[in-house]
């Protein structure tokens, strides 16, 4: 290890900062998935949120999906090689680092998370090319500073990366930290960089309602916003058609999707010029 590279924590100290009585968002996550790295604290939250809303596992499905698409049209379209990960939770199929080095090897990836079970999972899943690089940082949206300075082990920041932002502004409770944090994230990244976020909103009343309970269960709660605030993220950059949309039917460098109901969860990427 040299001089500037972290220390990993030991696998059992690890283990004892897991909390198993406290529902979290990763594990809760996971459960939708069909996933087994979750606690029955978990499901249980899981379940209240599907019970009033169950469109909640066709979410969490096509949030992957937003995952996949966005990042090969970064790789392919905008030559995009380093992405910034952050709130990345529990490894699955189809991760950034996987769909990012089939299509360029070179790719670096490093994820940043803050529960003890996603970086216990990290360190024995989250692997590389030998051209490439994936790392992982256990560290807390609250502190872009470190999270900037950590990264920088792995990232060149001379060169264009894409910050993603996958379902974790919203447990932001400000709304103006939120828009802090997004800014000073990228402000330190180089022109040519991009902005990619996928949230909920605050449209569909039964999702609301649903976020509302899942909100009492214990977890870190979940604030929603609407895709004006959600759009406003995006301020300074250069939006890709079809801008801030509905999720799933958002695709980069496509029509604007057709108007739907209620949508609950809105995605966009932007590019910094």
């Amino acid at each position: 290890m040299t001089e500037n590279e972290p220390a990993y924590e030991p696998a059992e100290r690890i283990g004892r900062r897991i909390d198993i009585s406290v529902p979290h968002s990763a594990r809760i996550f996971n459960y939708w998935l069909g996933g087994k790295d979750n606690y029955t604290v978990d499901r249980d939250a899981g379940e209240l949120v599907r019970k009033t809303f169950p469109g909640i596992v066709d979410l969490a499905r096509t949030g992957r999906t937003f995952l996949v698409h966005t990042v090969r049209h970064l790789v392919t379209h905008a030559g995009i090689r380093q992405f910034l990960d952050i709130g990345t939770g529990l490894p699955t199929a189809d991760n950034t680092h996987e769909v990012a080095q089939r299509l360029a090897p070179e790719a670096r990836i490093v994820y940043v998370d803050n529960d003890p079970l996603v970086l216990a999972h990290a360190r024995a899943l989250l692997t590389s090319t030998p051209q490439g690089a994936t790392d992982y940082i256990d560290a807390d949206l609250h502190d872009p500073d470190r999270i900037l300075r950590e990264a920088a082990w792995t990232l060149d920041s001379s060169q264009p990366v894409a910050l993603l932002l996958m379902g974790i502004l919203a447990h932001v409770s400000d709304y103006d930290e939120a828009r802090s944090i997004v800014n000073r994230l990228m402000q330190a990244l180089p022109s040519g960089s991009y902005l990619v976020i996928r949230d909920g909103s605050n449209t569909d009343p039964s999702y609301a309602k649903a976020i509302q309970g899942y909100n009492l269960s214990g977890a870190v709660p979940y604030h929603l916003r609407s895709p004006e605030q959600l759009t406003s993220f995006f301020d300074g950059l250069e939006l890709l058609n079809p801008c801030v949309a509905p999720d799933p039917l958002w695709r980069p460098a496509t029509k604007p999707p057709a108007p739907i109901g209620h949508p609950a969860v809105f995605g966009g990427i932007g590019r910094k010029p």
